[in-house]
C-alpha cells in the first residue's frame, strides 16, 4: 500500500469536508426567500451576505490549514528552542479550533443530506446556531492563526529543513567516551568474530589466509549488491541511549581490531546522508587533508584509489531513514568507490532504524537491548554515587533500586537520573524524583527522553500523530492493532485512499510504527516500551493526560484533548464531573464505573464536552437525552454488560457516528431513525455484531433479536444470510425492511434447515404454517442487491418482486432444492447463473436470454427442455449442463 510522505495534523478528513458542504450552502441558500418571504428585500439580503461570508470564511480557513499542518512540523523540530516551545502548543490548539468549527459544518451537511427539506426548523436551527454564531468565531480562529504564524515565520522557521541540531545530536568520534564498557562482552565477542578478527594479532597476512578467515564467518552473510562489492554491511541496531554507539567506539579502539584492519574510518552520520559530504570525509578521514573537488565522480575515484586492495573498517554511526532515499540510490552510489577495498573489508552501521537494517545489511544484524539487573545496577551506581562501591547510604541504595526499575536497562536513561540524583544525596530529593514520572522531569538535550525524540521526530508527520496520541494510555497497555486504527480514523488521523478501506489504511499506519519499532509484539498483542511511552508522554504533555487518582486532576492542561481515567477508588462522580472543565477534550476513555450514576454524569459530558471524537466507558445503565450534542461523535465504546436496553432518539443525531460498541449489553431495539445514521460502519451489541461489508449469520439462535436489531440498520452493507425462513411469519419477516438496506451485496435465504440436535426451543412463537411464498414476498431485497441465493424453496413461483426492473444490478443467482419450481425469468444484468436440483423447472427464459449470460452451470434439472439448445451458443464463456 502506497502511504503519503506527508499529511495533515489530526482531522485529515476535515479539510476537505469544506468541499463536502457544497450541499449545505445551496440549500441554505435556497430556503431564504422560501421561509421568510414576508421579510423585506435587505433583510433577505443580509442573511444571503452572512450566509455567503461564512462560506468563503470557512473556504479560506481550509486553505490555511495546511500550510499551519506544515508549520507546526517546523516547529516541533525547533522545539528545544524556548520560545517556540512557548508557542507550539498555542498554534496545536488554535489549528484544533479551526478543524472543530470545519467539522461542525460538516456535520451540518450530513443533517441535510438526511433530512433534506424536511422542514423549516432544519434551517432555523442552521441559522441561529450556525450563521450567526460562527461568524465571529471563524475570524477569530483565523487571526488567531495568522498571528501565530507570524510571530513563527519571524523567528525563522519559514525555511526550517528536516534536521537535528547539534545541540541535540552531537558529533561523535571513534575514541570512546567510557573508559569501561559494562555488559556487553557477548555482543563484542560476536562483533570480533563478525569482523573475522583472528585470536592471535597479525598486520600482514598472505591473501590466502585472508580468505580462509572471510569464510569462516560465511554463516553470518546474506545475499545483497553491497557484499558483491568487496564489503560487508553489519549493522548495530538498538532504540535510542542503549549504547549502540559506545559498542562500535570499543570495537574501533580493541587492539585486535585495530591489528587486523589497515584502516579504520569513522563517520558521524546523523539525518544527513548527503553522498558528496560523506565521501568528502572519508576521504580526509583517509588522508587526513581536504577534498580538493566537488565534483562528486571526482572525489569517488579518489576514494576508489585511497582504498584500493586495503582491509578496511568503515563505521557509519547514527544512520537514519535518508540513507535509503531515491528508492536506495543513494545508499549505492555512496557504497561504489569501496568495489576496490579488499575483501574481508567491513562496514559497521548503527543505526535505530529497523527498516535502514534491512535496507542495507549483508550480515544478521547485531541487536543491542537494555542491560540485564546485576550489571545495570552497577553501571547506575557509577553514575548516581561515582563509584561501583557498596559502601553507599543503605536508604539511597534501596530507593536507588526502585528507580532502576523504570529504565529498563537503558545506559543513556542511567545517566540521565544518575546525574539528577549525584546532584542531591538527600533521601527527600531521591524519593521526589521516584515519584515522579520520567517524562516530567527536566532533561538536558542530550539526555534519555531528548534522544528517544529524535526518533519521533524522524517520522512522517502522520505517524507523529498516531504515536504521540498513543501516549493517552498506560503503560504496559496492550494494543489491538484493528481497534486502535479505527480510533486514529475516528479522531481524524487517517488519510483516505481511493479505494482502500480507511482502517485498512490506518491498520498500514500501525505496521509502520512497528516497523519502527515503536511497537513491540508480546503474545499477539502490541506494547509500547516503557522509555518510549515517557517520550509519547513528553512530546504530548499538553494533549494526553492519564488521571490515576484525584490529585492528578490538578495536572491536567487547560486545553488537553485526550484523557484516560484509571478505576482508582478515589474518583467519585463529582471527580468526573470536574472533566466538564476541560472543554476541548476529545477522547475520554474511563475505565471507573460509576453504575447508575454513569447515565447523570454522561448527561453533564454532553452539555459541556461538546468537542467529544472518541468515548470508551466501562459501563453505562443509560445514555443521556442530550447525547446528540455530540456533532464530532464518531467511536462510542461500552465495555461491561450493563441493562442498557434502548437507545434515545436523540442518538441518531450523530451524523459523524462511525463504531458503536455495545456487545455486551442487551438492546430490546433501536429506534426508528437509526437509519439516519448514515456514517455508521460497525455496530456491536449481544445478539449482533455487523461491521462495513461483513457477512451477517440470522439462524435460529437469536433469530428474533437479530431481526428486531436489524429493522432499522438501513446502513447495512454486505451480505445477509437467513437460515430456516419459513419458521418466520409474514410480520415478522416484513421488519427485516430489507428493501431499505440500499448498500446490501448478496441475500442468501435457506427457507429450511434441519435444526441441530440439541437446539434449545426459542421463547418466540413462530408461524410454521406460514406459505414460503407470503414469507418471501416480504423478503424483497433493494435494488441495490448483486447476488440472490435461494435454497429449498417450496413453491412453484417465484416472488412478485423477482422481476428484472426490481432487480437491475442482479449479477449472480443461485437457485438450489427448489424441488416445485417450474419458471425462473432471469434479470438481464445476470453474469452467472447455477441451478442444481430442481427437478421440475421448466422454463428459465429460454435459449436467448441465456445466451446473455457469461457462466451458466446447470445439474439435475431433467425438464429443462431449453438447456439442450444452448449448446449453439458459441459464445458463452462458461456452460455446463448434467442431468
Amino acid at each position: 500500500m502506497s502511504i503519503p510522505v506527508s499529511m495533515s495534523l489530526s482531522a485529515v478528513g476535515v479539510v476537505g469536508a469544506v468541499n463536502e458542504c457544497v450541499t449545505l450552502f445551496q440549500w441554505a441558500k435556497s430556503a431564504i426567500p422560501s421561509l421568510y418571504s414576508r421579510w423585506s428585500g435587505s433583510q433577505e439580503q443580509i442573511l444571503q451576505d452572512h450566509v455567503l461570508q461564512l462560506e468563503s470564511g470557512l473556504q479560506r480557513l481550509r486553505d490555511t490549514l495546511p500550510a499551519m499542518y506544515d508549520l507546526v512540523n517546523k516547529a516541533e523540530w525547533r522545539s528545544h528552542e524556548h520560545v517556540v516551545a512557548k508557542l507550539l502548543p498555542n498554534l496545536k490548539d488554535a489549528v484544533a479550533e479551526a478543524e472543530d468549527l470545519l467539522d461542525e459544518f460538516g456535520w451540518y451537511e450530513k443533517k441535510v443530506q438526511v433530512e433534506g427539506n424536511a422542514s423549516q426548523s432544519s434551517f432555523i436551527d442552521f441559522f441561529h446556531t450556525a450563521v450567526q454564531g460562527s461568524l465571529n468565531k471563524l475570524n477569530d480562529v483565523q487571526l488567531r492563526l495568522n498571528h501565530l504564524s507570524s510571530q513563527l515565520e519571524n523567528m525563522g522557521l519559514r525555511g526550517v529543513t528536516r534536521c537535528f541540531d547539534k545541540l541535540v545530536r552531537p558529533e561523535t568520534t571513534s575514541l570512546p567516551n567510557e573508559t569501561k564498557m559494562f555488559g556487553r562482552d557477548k555482543e563484542l565477542k560476536r562483533l570480533l568474530g563478525f569482523l573475522n578478527v583472528p585470536t592471535i594479532s597479525k598486520r600482514k597476512r598472505t591473501t590466502s589466509s585472508v580468505n580462509a578467515s572471510a569464510s569462516s564467518s560465511s554463516s553470518n552473510h546474506v545475499g545483497s549488491e553491497s557484499g558483491i562489492l568487496g564489503l560487508h554491511v553489519l549493522p548495530i541496531v538498538g532504540i535510542g541511549g542503549v549504547g549502540k554507539t559506545t559498542l562500535a567506539q570499543h570495537i574501533c579502539s580493541h587492539q585486535r581490531v585495530k591489528s587486523h584492519f589497515e584502516m579504520i574510518i569513522w563517520i558521524c552520520v546523523s539525518d544527513d546522508f548527503d553522498v558528496k559530504g560523506l565521501t568528502k570525509e572519508v576521504i580526509q578521514s583517509c588522508t587526513r587533508n581536504g577534498a580538493t573537488t566537488d565534483n562528486l565522480d571526482s572525489l569517488q575515484c579518489d576514494l576508489s584509489n585511497h582504498v584500493s586492495n586495503k582491509r578496511l573498517l568503515i563505521v557509519l554511526d547514527d544512520m537514519w531513514d535518508d540513507a535509503l532515499k531515491e528508492n536506495g540510490q543513494c545508499w549505492k552510489r555512496f557504497c561504489a568507490p569501496f568495489r576496490s577495498a579488499q575483501h574481508g573489508s567491513v562496514m559497521l552501521v548503527t543505526t535505530r532504524c529497523p527498516n535502514v537494517t534491512e535496507g542495507v545489511r549483508t550480515m544478521e544484524p547485531v541487536i543491542v537491548e537494555g542491560l540485564k539487573d546485576d550489571v545495570f545496577w552497577n553501571f547506575f551506581k557509577l553514575c548516581a554515587f561515582g563509584s561501583e562501591g557498596s559502601n553507599n547510604d543503605p536508604e539511597l541504595e534501596s530507593i536507588g533500586r526502585s528507580i532502576l526499575a523504570k529504565l529498563k536497562g537503558s545506559p543513556l536513561a542511567a545517566k540521565t537520573l544518575g546525574r539528577m540524583l549525584s546532584m542531591d544525596l538527600q533521601a527527600s530529593h531521591w524519593n521526589s524524583i521516584l515519584e515522579s514520572e520520567l517524562w516530567e522531569l527536566k532533561q538536558e538535550e542530550t539526555d534519555i527522553l531528548p534522544a528517544l525524540r529524535l526518533s519521533y521526530m524522524y517520522l512522517p508527520l502522520y505517524l507523529k500523530q498516531c504515536f504521540a496520541f498513543c501516549a493517552v494510555y498506560p503503560k504496559d497497555y496492550r494494543f489491538h492493532k484493528a481497534r486502535l486504527a479505527e480510533i486514529w480514523v475516528a479522531e481524524g488521523f487517517v488519510d483516505p485512499q481511493c479505494g482502500v478501506p480507511i482502517q485498512d489504511i490506518g491498520c498500514q499506519y500501525f505496521e509502520d510504527l512497528v516497523k519502527r519499532s515503536f511497537f513491540q509484539i508480546i503474545s499477539s498483542r502490541y506494547v509500547i516500551h516503557d522509555l518510549l511511552h515517557d517520550m509519547a508522554q513528553m512530546v504530548s504533555k499538553q494533549d494526553c493526560c492519564i488521571l490515576r487518582n484525584r490529585s492528578d486532576l490538578d495536572k491536567v492542561p487547560q486545553n488537553v484533548r485526550h484523557l484516560y481515567v484509571l478505576p482508582s477508588s478515589e474518583f467519585d462522580d463529582s471527580s468526573l464531573l470536574k472533566l466538564c472543565n476541560y472543554t476541548k477534550l476529545r477522547t475520554l476513555i474511563c475505565k471507573k464505573d460509576l453504575k447508575r450514576k454513569t447515565g447523570f454524569v454522561m448527561g453533564e459530558w454532553c452539555t459541556k464536552l461538546l468537542c467529544m471524537r472518541v468515548i470508551s466507558c466501562d459501563s453505562t445503565n443509560e445514555l443521556p437525552d442530550n447525547i446528540g450534542n455530540w456533532k464530532h461523535l464518531r467511536y462510542l465504546e461500552i465495555n461491561k454488560a450493563r441493562p442498557l436496553k434502548k437507545i434515545p432518539s436523540t442518538f441518531c443525531w450523530l451524523y459523524h457516528l462511525q463504531i458503536l460498541y455495545a456487545k455486551n449489553c442487551r438492546l430490546e431495539c433501536l429506534p426508528d431513525d437509526f437509519g439516519k445514521l448514515i456514517s455508521l460502519q460497525k455496530f456491536e451489541s449481544v445478539g449482533l455484531t455487523y461491521y462495513d461489508g461483513c457477512r451477517m449469520y440470522l439462524g435460529p439462535d437469536n433469530k428474533w433479536r437479530k431481526i428486531t436489531l436489524m429493522k432499522n440498520l438501513n446502513q447495512f452493507r454486505g451480505h445477509l444470510e437467513l437460515i430456516d425462513v419459513h419458521l418466520l411469519s409474514k410480520d415478522h419477516a416484513a421488519e427485516l425492511n430489507l428493501k431499505n438496506k440500499k448498500y446490501l451485496d448478496e441475500l442468501k435465504l435457506n427457507m429450511r434447515e434441519d435444526r441441530p440436535t440439541g437446539f434449545p426451543e426459542s421463547d418466540i412463537e413462530f408461524d410454521i404454517d406460514n406459505n414460503d411464498v407470503e414469507v418471501l414476498e416480504v423478503l424483497q431485497p433493494p435494488i441495490s442487491l448483486k447476488s440472490l441465493f435461494l435454497q429449498n424453496y417450496d413453491d412453484s413461483w417465484l416472488p412478485s418482486w423477482f422481476q428484472p426492473h426490481n432487480l437491475p444490478r442482479l449479477t449472480s443467482l443461485t437457485v438450489v432444492h427448489c424441488f416445485q419450481l417450474e419458471s425462473i425469468s432471469p434479470p438481464a444484468s445476470l453474469e452467472k447463473l447455477v441451478i442444481n436440483d430442481c427437478p421440475n423447472l421448466v422454463s428459465i427464459g429460454g435459449a436467448k436470454a441465456l445466451a446473455r449470460i457469461k457462466t451458466v452451470e446447470i445439474s439435475m434439472c431433467p425438464k429443462l427442455k431449453e438447456a439442450e439448445q444452448i449448446n449453439t451458443i458459441s459464445h458463452l464463456r462458461d456452460w455446463r449442463h448434467r442431468r
